[in-house]
């Protein structure tokens, strides 16, 4: 099949590489523009760009899908495969394919439709999420569902890891799928409707009045972006691992202060840190951390 594909993070390009694999003719690649990384502020390209660069496919990097309408409508692709590109399509750019487009999400739709359905699965502890294979819609992740694969969340699963698992299952959910789209009859979404908002760094400041068992899950979700924190000597500190204790007890402490090496007291429970990172410096773990530290709480 002749295909269009539009995608911008490391599962979009793992997506792209399986198709290729699979032998379908990819004849335009779109992805994000380039963006400035790291201290020299270098314009680094997206991994889709990379990816279709390696595999000598034409590739653009519109600010606006609308850019790259012509591009489309020239391609020859009769369907378009979108995987976390990071733009709303408009209505034009849907017709401008005949068998239109079709998305690889990362949820169990009509559960967490949006920006950031793996990190908010965490957040509010699914037990299970999955990839859903949709039709593209004008509406955010309104489309009828083609297929979809179900994962269960591990208790120590981070955002990370479950992408990547999720990433894996989406490839092939539409490598599996794909040549039969275009005679296949999606069905529409059933059930409770949930939305991903995009994630914020001040989201992640772990609130020391929580619970542990969320705020250990505040810390999965920022595992690897953007990472919970919290300040500790006046420094913002990151915590990429941490575990809340099963020996806790309720009302150990005030919330925030360190109860036991690097064990923080909560609202309900205490909070180990495993993993930390101080501003400026590398991460390493919590008990190398705390032996250097001087101070009795975090805020």
């Amino acid at each position: 099949m002749r295909i269009a594909f539009l995608g911008t993070p490391p599962e979009a390009a793992l997506c792209l590489h399986a198709l290729r694999d699979a032998g379908h003719d990819v004849a335009l690649v779109v992805t994000q523009p380039d963006k400035r990384r790291g201290r020299g502020g270098e314009a680094a390209p997206s991994p889709v760009k990379r990816a279709a660069e390696e595999l000598g496919l034409p590739v653009r990097t519109p600010g606006r899908a609308v850019e790259v309408l012509d591009d489309l409508r020239g391609s020859g692709a009769t369907l378009g495969v979108v995987v976390a590109f990071g733009q709303i399509l408009p209505r034009v750019v849907l017709d401008a394919l005949p068998e239109g487009f079709v998305n690889v999400h990362y949820s169990l739709l009509p559960r967490w439709r949006g920006a950031a359905p793996v990190e908010r699965a965490i957040l509010a502890g699914d037990e299970r999420t999955g990839v859903s294979l949709m039709r593209i819609e004008e509406g955010l992740d309104t489309g009828p569902v083609y297929a979809e694969a179900a994962v269960v969340i591990g208790p120590d699963d981070t955002a990370g890891h479950l992408r990547a698992e999720l990433a894996e299952i989406g490839a092939r959910l539409l490598v599996e799928h794909l040549d039969a789209i275009p005679t296949m009859t999606p069905s529409p979404q059933e059930g409770e409707t949930t939305y991903a908002e995009k994630l914020t760094p001040d989201e992640f400041r772990l609130d020391w009045s929580r619970p542990a068992v969320e705020l250990a899950r505040r810390v999965r979700a920022g595992n690897p972006s953007p990472g919970a924190w919290a300040t500790a000597g006046g420094k913002r500190l990151k915590v990429w691992a941490a575990h809340a204790a099963d020996e806790a007890e309720p009302g150990v402490g005030t919330p925030g202060a360190l109860v036991d090496g690097p064990v923080v007291s909560t609202g309900d429970g205490v909070l180990a840190l495993d993993r930390v990172q101080v501003e400026g410096r590398q991460a390493v773990e919590a008990a190398e951390w705390i032996r250097g530290f001087r101070g009795d709480a975090l805020e």
